[in-house]
């Protein structure tokens, strides 16, 4: 037999030998050896070392200038900063687009913007170079509620730059020649601005919300139809009635001294005189800025349409805005509805820009915010988005404007509106230029030096019930609806979120339809 075979039997014996008796009996199976597990991945080392934790956030405080009586009649605010050799100055009068006459929208706008346009002994070509020389800017313009002139200058080269602010200031030349020129440039800049839907936005917003023609119902750089009526002798005559030194307030900030700043207003200011009583308001004095430019007694009240479309054929996108009243900057709770504000659409994690354009990709971005007016002020949220989802981004921001409404903030969203409201605060009062420019918006307000801090105060102590008080203000039930684009393509849009008809208006501002929302002929 081969081993090949023989090694085959021996299974076959095996069989037979067990046949005839139980089978022995079983080792107990051995339990199974645990498996060794692979240790977790470490993390590399950060070679900067453990993440700190950050301490809370310490409250910040914004300096208050020292208020003092100038000379003509002027009121000083100074603050003095003295970390880097700059200064700037504004000087700010409480007169604005609000105190423009009826059929001259715009004045204010035009006379602030010819005030550079040569002055004492310099022409405009002149006056402009005296500047660059000094590496300095000098700035004019108007406001709603005042109007201003800025200078920001190195320390060194102050004296010779405050002289030609005092010129622009207190001896414009007002030259026919200048006027030609600068009047064309204001009005082809009216007429270009129909073609920026948020510029006609902004424009038919305000007009809705107060009336156009009404002190606070036009726009501040005016209406092209006032624009051709306007000539240089009235210009003059509303530079006297406003740009007076007891009207002025001289915001001075950064690398200077009261003494330094005394003497610079009575050396170039000197001869600034104030001619006839006053008109209006007093800036920076509390009580008396916040009568200026009322309606006149026993005006018809006006009462705001629901929609407006302001028909742009062919435009790839519509603008929505949804505008309703506000309330005054001297208001104590305008402070806490910025707050309110922040979290709905005045940061970019903001509710309304989180929806709009984030979750649903409509828009670049979409904001809200409280103006600050002297008088009544205005709340608008406003995006612009593609024109295909006019209706359902229309139906999202008001449904995010009642949500607020009705409910307030959250326990997150207050953290987060606190600590920016600091960083914010922190920003506006970083550098001597920007801080001079609050303290010259706050003095055009007619609010005390001491706002901003005290207003500051105020917020940090917000608590989330009388937050949800205050959102109210908010509420979009009797708010305007203003929307510019195509009304071929969105009209429908705007029916089917049961907005109905829309009056249409004008890129100036100017109701022009009949009952059914049709433009008349």
């Amino acid at each position: 037999m081969s081993a090949r075979h023989g090694w085959a039997m021996i299974p076959l014996f095996a069989a037979a030998l067990g046949c005839g008796s139980s089978p022995p009996p079983q080792p107990a199976a051995r339990a199974a050896a645990p498996q060794p597990t692979a240790p977790a991945p470490t993390q590399p080392a950060d070679p900067l070392g453990p993440k700190p934790a950050l301490p809370e956030p310490r409250p910040f405080t914004p300096p208050s200038p020292v208020v003092f009586d100038g000379p003509n009649g002027t009121t000083i605010w100074l603050l003095e900063r003295h970390t880097l050799p700059l200064v700037s100055v504004t000087i700010a009068v409480p007169s604005g687009s609000a105190d423009d006459p009826k059929g001259a929208a715009g004045l204010a706008h035009i006379t602030a913007d010819m005030l550079d346009e040569g002055a004492g002994t310099r022409s405009a070509v002149a006056l402009s170079s005296a500047v660059n020389d000094l590496g300095a800017t000098l700035v004019t313009g108007a406001r709603v509620d005042g109007s201003f002139a800025t200078l920001s200058v190195l320390k060194k080269n102050f004296s010779e730059a405050f002289s030609l602010l005092a010129d622009v200031v207190a001896r414009p030349r007002f030259e026919a020649k200048e006027w030609r020129r600068v009047s064309e440039l204001w009005q082809n800049d009216l007429r270009k601005r129909g073609d920026d839907p948020v510029r006609v936005s902004g424009l038919v917003s305000t007009a809705a919300l107060h009336g156009p023609g009404t002190p606070y119902g036009h726009p501040v750089e005016g209406l092209l139809a006032d624009a051709r009526s306007v000539k240089l002798p009235a210009v003059q005559a509303f530079y006297r009635t406003a740009w007076r030194p007891d009207r002025a307030v001289i915001v001075a900030v950064g690398d200077i001294t009261q003494d330094e700043v005394t003497q610079a207003i009575s050396r170039d200011l000197g001869a600034w005189a104030a001619k006839g009583a006053p008109p209006g308001a007093q800036p920076g004095k509390p009580g008396k800025a916040a009568q200026a430019g009322a309606p006149a007694a026993g005006a018809p009240a006006w009462k705001p349409p629901r929609v407006v479309l302001v028909d742009r054929p062919g435009a790839p996108q519509s603008v929505i805005a949804v505008v309703r009243e506000g309330v005054a900057a001297s208001d104590p709770r305008l402070p806490l509805l910025e707050l309110i504000n922040t979290a709905l659409g005045g940061s970019f994690t903001s509710r309304l820009n989180q929806n709009l354009r984030e979750d649903h990709g409509w828009s670049y971005g979409a904001r809200s915010a409280f103006t600050e007016r002297r008088r009544g002020g205005a709340f608008t949220a406003r995006a612009a988005v593609v024109k295909e989802a006019t209706g359902p981004a229309l139906k999202e921001m008001l449904a995010e404007l009642d949500k607020m409404a009705e409910s307030g903030l959250t326990e997150d969203e207050l953290a987060k509106v606190l600590a920016h409201d600091r960083a914010e605060l922190v920003s506006t009062y970083e550098t001597v230029s920007h801080t001079a420019s609050r303290l010259g918006s706050l003095a055009i307000l007619g609010l005390p030096a001491t706002f901003d801090a005290e207003a500051s105060q105020a917020r940090q102590k917000a608590t989330l019930p009388g937050l949800a008080e205050l959102a109210r203000a908010v509420d979009p039930k009797q708010a305007t609806v203003v929307v510019v684009g195509p009304r071929q393509e969105i009209l429908p849009q705007l029916q089917a979120i049961g907005l109905g008809e829309p009056e249409a208006w004008d890129v100036e501002g100017q109701p022009v339809q009949g009952a059914l929302g049709k433009k008349t002929p």
